[in-house]
Order: structure tokens, then C-alpha cells, then sequence
């Protein structure tokens, strides 16, 4: 009796061919050789057909993978966008929430129902905020803010304009830049640092009470200003002599730019009169 196992026929042949970046084709030739010298599949009339299908089922699969790929990127994308908008988002929060006031403080207002007037000022008429604090009286403002200990006045930047403000510390961390409520006398105006606080004090334009004292803040209730002595007398009296001495140096500046101008102008006058 014949063994089984001996009647078995090997059904598979090994193939074996090396690939060629460079000339895929060639490759595709030796597969098709090789199948022709196993089997009679390229002697039937539907094979360029069936291969045709093959290569077609082949790309297909390769587009579909390479879309995912394309739609993989394109969600990395945008989930990177979203996240800088989230933190871009989260800033301006920040920053909008440190122009309110510390505590915040619901006002009375019997006379007119629950209509609010605004904010109730602090103890100098101004407001408090995490980064700054101003206060005012009918002819000044002083802005207060805190520093880090070693803060040098060569790292602050402050420009006063009539209508505008701006604080910065080392270029370019800014602190204030905005619109004033109403106008300054930018030559009357001065900053200092003392110790951890810059001190930037505003001569009014006019005299009257600022509802605000940059665009943007929350507004005080003007009626609810208490009017006192001046900032000067709350301070020691070192400071005081040092900001008074400052206060004094200014105006004599402006004093006599003022009288170089007017001496500059008579001098003109009497040269044009002499033609006369």
C-alpha cells in the first residue's frame, strides 16, 4: 500500500528576486515570468483583465492610505491652531480681568432704581487693579504701580502726552497704553521710581473729577468722590520733599522754555523793525 504522504504534491513554489527603486518594472517582469513558468494563468484570455483589476484594487488602497495620512495631518493642524487661540484667549481674559476692581463692589443707587452709576471709588477717588492703582483729586492723578525689588529707572519707559499715556518696563512689557479721560499739561507731568513703586503723577488739564483714568476701565461714580487734602500729605516727609523738589524743577523748566520763546520772538520783532 502506497504511503499518502507520497502522493503529495508541493503547491507552492519559492520565488525569490531582489527590487530595484530605480526600475520598479523590471520587477513586475520577473513576477510575471516567474508566474509563467509555474502555471497557465497568463494563457487565459481574461488574465490582463484580472491583473488590470489587481492594480486597480492595489492604487486604490494606496489613495485611500495616503488620505488618511493627509486627514491625520490636517486634524494635527487645526487642533494646534485651536489650542494657540485657547491660550491667545485665555491672555485676553487675563488682562481683562485684572482692569476690574479688586473687590467688586454693588452700588447704591436709591434715587434711580437699579440703575448703576458705577463703580464706588477707592479711598483716594480712583480704583484699584492687580497691576496698578490710581486716585485723583480735582487737579491730579497719580497712578501707582509695584515693581519687582531691583528695578531700575533705566528699565521704565513712560511717555505722557496731552491725551495718552504709556508705561512700559525693559521695552517690552507693557503696563499701561492708552487714552486719557480728558486732557494733561504734559510739561506738568512727571514719573519717579520709589523703591518697588513707580509713581506717575498727572496735572489735569482742568479742574474736575475723572470718571476713569485710562480708556477701558471700569468707571467710578463721580458722586461718590470725597474731596480731601492732596496725595502730597499722605506722603513721608522725605518723599515729599523729593516729589515737591521734582514738581518745583519742572515748572522752572517749563517756566523758561516758555521765556526762550518769548525772548526769541521779541528778538524777531526788532529785526523786522529795522526795515521799517
Amino acid at each position: 500500500m502506497a504511503n499518502i504522504s507520497d502522493m503529495q504534491e508541493e503547491t507552492s513554489t519559492p520565488f525569490s528576486a531582489s527590487f530595484d527603486r530605480s526600475n520598479p518594472l523590471g520587477f513586475v517582469e520577473k513576477v510575471l515570468e516567474f508566474i509563467g513558468n509555474e502555471s497557465d494563468f497568463l494563457l487565459k484570455d481574461t488574465s490582463d483583465k484580472e491583473i488590470a483589476t489587481a492594480v486597480t484594487a492595489v492604487k486604490k488602497r494606496l489613495r485611500e492610505a495616503e488620505k488618511e495620512e493627509e486627514d491625520e495631518e490636517v486634524l494635527k493642524t487645526l487642533e494646534k491652531k485651536l489650542k494657540e487661540e485657547s491660550v491667545t484667549m485665555e491672555v485676553e481674559k487675563q488682562n481683562m480681568e485684572s482692569l476690574k476692581p479688586k473687590e467688586p463692589i454693588e452700588v447704591e443707587n436709591p434715587n434711580e432704581g437699579n440703575v448703576t452709576l458705577g463703580e464706588v471709588p477707592n479711598k483716594g477717588n480712583g480704583l484699584d487693579f492687580q497691576m496698578y492703582s490710581w486716585t485723583q483729586t480735582r487737579k491730579e492723578v497719580t497712578i501707582n504701580i509695584p515693581v519687582h525689588s531691583g528695578t531700575n529707572s533705566r528699565s521704565v519707559t513712560c511717555k505722557i502726552d496731552r491725551y495718552r499715556l504709556k508705561v512700559c518696563l525693559n521695552g517690552n512689557h507693557t503696563i499701561i497704553d492708552g487714552a486719557l479721560f480728558d486732557a494733561v499739561k504734559p510739561d506738568d507731568c512727571f514719573w519717579y521710581l520709589d523703591k518697588k513703586v513707580i509713581t506717575v503723577l498727572l496735572t489735569k488739564h482742568e479742574y474736575g473729577w475723572w470718571k476713569y483714568c485710562v480708556k477701558g476701565e471700569p468707571e467710578i461714580d463721580t458722586k461718590k468722590v470725597k474731596a480731601g487734602s492732596s496725595k502730597l500729605d499722605d506722603l513721608d516727609p522725605e518723599t515729599r520733599s523729593t516729589v515737591e523738589k521734582m514738581m518745583f524743577d519742572q515748572r522752572q523748566k517749563h517756566d523758561l522754555k516758555k521765556k526762550s520763546i518769548s525772548q526769541h520772538h521779541s528778538q524777531n520783532w526788532m529785526k523786522d523793525r529795522r526795515f521799517w
